[in-house]
């Protein structure tokens, strides 16, 4: 993808992943152009706060999901919500998604 796509300032939009959907296929990490996204094994603590679904899919793909520890260099071009396969992620207003998963250290 290409970045020039990518007009917003950094850190205006930030990816906000929904953990309920996630399956850590990591498309997210191969078209961001600014290195936003990782993949690593959700924290046993995290997936306590999941649905049943989100439990059965994530037991399924051995708890693997997308984190942000970059998300304040995003530049909001949409790449990773278009090509995350079941449609995880959303771009939000930083301050306005009420949490996000930059502090969230992917193992």
């Amino acid at each position: 993808m290409d970045s020039r796509d990518c007009r917003q300032p950094p850190g205006l939009l930030r990816p906000v992943i929904d953990r309920n959907r996630c399956e850590g296929k990591g498309d997210c990490v191969e078209v961001c152009p600014y290195g936003v996204f990782s993949v690593g094994t959700l924290p046993t603590d995290r997936r306590k706060e999941l649905n049943l679904f989100g439990k059965l899919r994530g037991y399924a793909h051995g708890w693997q999901q997308a984190f942000t520890p970059n998300a304040d260099v995003c530049r909001g071009c949409g790449h990773c919500v278009k090509a995350c396969p079941e449609r995880a992620i959303t771009l939000v207003r930083h301050g306005h998604n009420g949490r996000h998963d930059a502090s969230i250290a992917a193992d």
